[in-house]
């Protein structure tokens, strides 16, 4: 008995990682978009076509071969968009400064991140949640979100309650749009996020919403959000709701995400 296919090299374990990690990146860039039926659908031709072959089904089999060897122009049409965002959120990390590289090895993320005052940003939320002050602020983990910063207002100031209520303040030139930070430091306002395209989002959240969605799924950073219609506090991670039943507990899971 031939048993060759059981001898994995490191080449062929480090092929189904690499395919593994383009996966996983597929489906997140695709999660709750109607971009995930399509694939589906071309997933359901290949297969057809593969078992057409094993039966020698030949016309049907030249058929689905043609259809899928000239979709490729077809599919990047389709996908122009989600090409677009896979290569963004491929190219968020930004290897070339110090901070950034170091950002990518896991057991230095619990020193890097934990100069963040996340009491200082909480407290803050809780007293723009009182006066239903809507507000929506960024932190930035591992994956750099200069492409997102530059849209808006920079600024190198150190996190404090009053300055996070004075940014979000209604009267505020500063209040439109979402705020920065990046090592206890607010690095840019009035920043314009890219909006989700999820379907799962339901229809009673806004733009705000939205927009937490789209830079959490593009991007490893956390989102706090203060909604100006009921006063709730909300968190995005990883495109969806963190759920928490005080504020207690989110400052909990806030330090645990940004020391892990």
């Amino acid at each position: 008995m031939n048993l060759d296919f059981i001898n994995f090299s490191i080449l062929d374990i480090l092929d189904i990682i690499l395919v593994a990690v383009l996966l996983y990146y597929i489906y997140k860039l695709l999660k709750g978009t109607v971009a995930i039926n399509i694939v589906i659908g071309i997933a359901l031709i290949f297969l057809i076509w593969k078992i057409t072959q094993a039966l020698h089904m030949e016309m049907l089999s030249g058929i689905l071969g043609y259809l899928l060897s000239g979709g490729v122009i077809a599919l990047i049409i389709v996908f122009q968009q989600e090409i677009r965002k896979f290569l963004l959120m491929i190219g968020t990390t930004n290897f070339n400064s110090k901070r950034s590289f170091l950002n990518q090895i896991k057991f230095l993320q619990s020193e890097i991140n934990a100069e963040i005052d996340t009491d200082a940003i909480l407290k803050a939320c809780t007293s723009l949640a009182r006066t239903k002050t809507g507000a929506l602020i960024v932190i930035e983990r591992t994956n750099n979100l200069d492409f997102i910063a530059n849209t808006g207002d920079k600024m190198s100031a150190l996190v404090t309650p009053v300055l996070l209520e004075s940014i979000f303040f209604k009267n505020s030139p500063l209040h439109d749009g979402a705020t920065i930070i990046r090592d206890n430091q607010v690095v840019a306002t009035r920043v314009i996020l890219p909006v989700s395209e999820s379907t799962l989002i339901p229809a009673r959240f806004g733009l705000r919403h939205r927009a937490a969605f789209g830079v959490t799924e593009r991007t490893d950073a956390v989102c706090l959000i203060v909604s100006e219609e009921t006063g709730e506090v909300s968190y995005i991670k990883d495109g969806e709701f963190v759920l928490f039943k005080s504020i207690e507990e989110l400052s909990k899971k806030l330090q645990k995400d940004l020391t892990t």
